[in-house]
């Protein structure tokens, strides 16, 4: 095989080998595609956010998880689900790639697993108990398990892993910029393998209640399940979520050489700042934009090779706006002909791992030829104009995706992944 088959643009090919994900609609990638595709919605009424004048007792909690599947029972115990989702999540990626660790370089593996939250349970617990028992009451413990860098930490230690390991924070566009910049880091070098996701949990009165008081999330707690209706006229608000998505990334040439399977391709990614407000969208949409050029610009591709955008899609009603336009501004006259999905609309609002969750139901899409809804889609909203795949999945032949991610302060990011073709 020459040599010229592993590079593209000069820089080395980086391919996607593994998935791994702990979601509201299941405990596995598979799982959590084959809830989206039924039109399934993992939001629901939760007990521990019904509290008096909570204006929002709603979110996407994860059900079911047990963290000493993954790692030893009481160790788990000293973490929060914020590093015990990613350590599940990655360690599923690694095992769906087929990687033998021990096998493996390990100062050529790295760790880039972010969160756009971090430990906030941890410190509001850690607080309440403080003022319960005094000093002694508080964990030994707490800042090891609750620093931003524990999860990538976490999943280093089990592995071994001596390479580049780091947390990425990028508010809620993270899912996308971990594999992004992963995927720069591996092209100048740093390693032959990346195990790149997000994953947050903040199911807490204090941090639910703070975006509600911000006018972020929906208030329809008397119908959860309809609660979270992206690009609709109908919307209300975002959906709190939970959970953690990671993804395996090798050099063509690592992964070539172990013959592994592959999943897709990262070909292209652009990461800006609106550097216009910490809350809100720029209504003109430009940077927006700009970052999604940047990508397919890298990609190589005209605007109308995408086969699905996996939208931010929020359900607010700032941010489905300004995505359309920068969706518009960006494809031009093929922006009413690419779907549009947004998977909060199921899953609700996974934070740091949203992103990347959005880039493994792209990739199932692949495989499966069937695109996700964005369910509760009842009412057009004339300034959200788009095909956003309303209420049922759709079959496709997909190949190209490109994945949005937006956040506080205005950062966005957006990234194109392909069906693996040599």
């Amino acid at each position: 095989m020459t040599t010229t088959q592993f590079t593209r643009n000069g820089r080395p090919r980086i391919v996607i080998t593994g998935m791994g994900a702990i979601t509201p609609l299941g405990l596995d990638v598979e799982t959590t595609y084959q809830n989206l595709i039924a039109g399934k919605s993992g939001v629901a009424f939760l007990p521990q956010l019904d509290v008096p004048d909570a204006p929002t007792k709603i979110g996407a909690a994860v059900k079911g998880f047990d963290a000493a599947k993954y790692m030893d029972a009481r160790e788990a115990r000293r973490y929060m689900h914020f590093a015990t989702f990613a350590l599940a999540a990655a360690t599923q990626a690694v095992n769906d790639a087929g990687l033998d660790m021990p096998a493996e370089d390990p100062t050529r593996v790295g760790v880039d697993i972010g969160s756009a939250l971090g430990a906030t349970m941890l410190i509001e617990e850690q607080r309440m108990l403080l003022e319960k028992r005094g000093p002694r009451g508080i964990n030994p413990l707490a800042i090891p398990a609750g620093i931003t860098t524990t999860p990538p930490c976490l999943i280093a230690v089990k592995y071994g892993i001596k390479g580049p390991v780091y947390a990425t924070v990028a508010a809620c566009s993270t899912g996308a910029v971990v594999i992004g910049e992963s995927a720069k880091r591996m092209a100048w070098g740093d390693a032959d393998v990346f195990i790149a996701g997000g994953s947050d949990s903040v199911m807490s009165v204090m941090s639910i209640t703070g975006f509600a008081r911000l006018g972020a999330l929906s208030q329809r707690n008397d119908a959860p399940e309809q609660a979270c209706a992206p690009f609709a006229g109908n919307r209300t608000g975002a959906v709190a979520g939970e959970g953690a998505a990671a993804v395996v990334l090798e050099t063509l040439e690592h992964a070539l050489r172990r013959n592994a399977r592959i999943l897709a391709e990262v070909i292209g990614y652009g990461f800006t700042c609106d550097g216009y407000h910490m809350a809100a969208p720029a209504p003109d949409a430009e940077q927006a934009s700009r970052a999604m050029k940047m990508a397919i610009q890298a990609a190589g591709i005209a605007p109308g090779e995408l086969d699905w955008i996996g939208a931010h899609g929020t359900g607010t009603q700032l941010n489905d706006v300004a995505e359309t336009k920068a969706i518009k501004l960006a494809l031009g006259a093929a922006a009413s002909n690419v779907p549009v999905s947004s998977v909060k609309s199921g899953l609700g609002h996974m934070f740091g791992g949203a992103a990347t969750i959005s880039a493994l139901a792209g990739i199932k899409a692949m495989e499966h030829g069937l695109l996700p809804p964005t369910i509760n889609y009842e009412t057009p909203d004339p300034e959200c104009d788009l095909d956003y795949v309303p209420n049922q999945a759709r079959q496709a032949d997909v190949r190209t995706v490109m994945v949005n991610g937006f956040g506080f302060g205005g950062q966005n990011a957006s990234l194109i992944v392909r069906k693996w073709a040599a």
